[in-house]
């Protein structure tokens, strides 16, 4: 007879390192299992071959994981030139090898050619679902479906590395970026063709790689420690604007209500905390001028 663990709520983002081998999914999986924790997501996958910052939300911390999938990420990204897949990366099976006949500079001036805002047309191997199922399936048939490009930012390219045929880049940019395409897409520009064969994202939103853990690590702590390694659910907005509440306006708040705050409240969302630093959510200025509850979290007793 198989014991069935107790689940807890646990709030609270967790930045974990995904190994690489495993999928976003697998990943949570893993780490909610450690945790014990009744409610969890991730915030943006990372395929298999892929490694680094991988933001998992607990409990009440998941009302705000959208603004973490929707974030800005940077990707240290390695390129294999002269040779194509049908994957776009080390997975898939090789299409086609041409000579590499390219110099650091004319590669660098390669991915200048792609900064600022782009269309891309998404990889036919990918989540992204038609008509229920997954590109990737498809692409497993041996069907191609007509995929629409779509806009999005490259920030920043850096070239880390040149060396013959392999080079590895740092890249800054929007949601919805395949860094996968971005590879093909220079090998396209170079003319001998490319595929990624190595991808860690080492930055998310505020998060950086170096405040990650590991599941080794994590399986290795005590539940305390475990505990103590998760981010607060504030850290996820932290690029709203902030406003403090007297107690009697927490109170209202908290019952649903629209509440008054004197001086000037800036426009859009708002983080809202007690005047003893607790957070309590998300708020808007109304058109009546009150700030309007919109996304708050359950107050947990000590």
């Amino acid at each position: 007879m198989q014991f069935k663990r107790t689940k807890r709520n646990v709030n609270g983002v967790l930045l974990l390192d995904k190994p690489i081998g495993f999928s976003s999914n697998q990943a949570l999986q893993k780490a909610k299992w450690l945790y014990q924790a009744a409610k969890a997501g991730h915030t943006g996958t990372l395929d298999p071959l892929a490694t680094g910052l991988l933001p998992l939300c607990f409990g009440e911390a998941t009302k705000f994981a959208h603004y973490l999938t929707d974030a800005d990420k940077t990707y240290v990204a390695t390129l294999k030139l002269g040779i194509t897949t049908n994957t776009g990366d080390a997975e898939g099976e090789i299409l086609e090898r041409r000579e590499v006949n390219v110099s650091r500079a004319q590669f660098e001036i390669a991915c200048q050619l792609f900064l600022g805002e782009i269309n891309q047309v998404p990889p036919m191997y990918s989540a992204l679902k038609h008509e229920g199922k997954a590109m990737y399936e498809y692409a497993r048939a041996g069907i191609e479906i007509e995929r629409k490009s779509r806009l999005i930012t490259i920030y920043r390219i850096t070239v880390e590395s040149f060396e013959q045929d392999v080079a590895v880049i740092s890249v800054t940019c929007s949601k919805g970026t395949y860094i996968r395409t971005l590879a093909e897409d220079i090998g396209k520009e170079l003319d001998c063709g490319a595929h990624l064969i190595g991808l860690r994202r080492i930055a998310t939103a505020n998060y950086k790689i170096a405040q990650t853990v590991t599941l080794e690590q994590l399986e290795a702590m005590t539940p305390e420690q475990r505990e103590a390694a998760l981010m607060s659910e504030d850290s996820t907005v932290l690029h709203l604007p902030v406003v403090i509440l007297d107690d009697d306006s927490t109170f209202y708040l908290q019952q649903g209500q629209a509440v008054w705050k004197s001086g000037l409240v800036p426009q859009g969302l708002l983080r809202l905390y007690t005047e003893q630093q607790v957070f309590l959510g998300l708020g808007e200025l109304a058109m009546d001028g009150k700030i309007a509850p919109k996304r708050l979290i359950r107050q947990m007793e000590n």
